[in-house]
């Protein structure tokens, strides 16, 4: 995710830059400006919602065995509660040692699946951002814009690309 936002985020950082250092060169002429939402190509893009798909798939065995692995833990340690009490010493001591060991090896199990789905995303989506970038930088040269933005806390719907980058990232241009 940051990655590839990133990746983005230094495209638009050195388009911002070149205009405001050319901005008085080009104080005459009126500049261009363009934003896109980069989330919302992440999520509304055929791409990603192909490279969703295709991760759901990738992952649900693994997802699977983790919701298993927690079905199991769950399970022991509420037989161990419920017995805890009657057994012996041994038995007792023995019997928690093993829920503690299942319990490791579920947390161990489910931050491993969490960081491998978290980097398969950021690699997903370093592919939708580099062709996103293609096609902002088609746009910002055919359209005359001087600058392409990401990063606001307003903007006008008029300077807003979001929908024809979508368009053209769909097209598979």
């Amino acid at each position: 995710m940051k990655t590839a936002s990133a990746t983005l985020g230094k495209f638009a950082a050195v388009l911002a830059l070149g205009w405001l250092t050319l901005a008085p060169v080009h104080a005459q002429n009126s500049s261009r400006i363009a934003w896109f939402s980069p989330e919302r190509i992440y999520n509304e893009s055929k791409m990603a919602k192909l490279a969703g798909d295709k991760l759901a798939e990738e992952f649900s065995k693994r997802q699977k065995a983790v919701e298993d692995l927690a079905t199991r833990l769950k399970e022991a340690s509420q037989k161990f509660e419920k017995e805890a009490l009657s057994l012996p010493e041994a038995e007792r001591f023995k019997r928690q040692r093993e829920v503690v060991e299942l319990d490791k090896e579920f947390q161990r199990r489910q931050r491993e699946f969490r960081e491998d789905l978290a980097q398969r995303t950021n690699e997903e989506r370093a592919v939708i951002a580099e062709k996103a970038t293609n096609i902002i930088k088609q746009l910002a040269q055919t359209e005359g814009f001087d600058v392409v933005l990401q990063d606001a806390v307003w903007v006008n719907p008029r300077i807003d690309i979001t929908d024809k980058v979508l368009a053209a990232l769909d097209k598979g241009k």
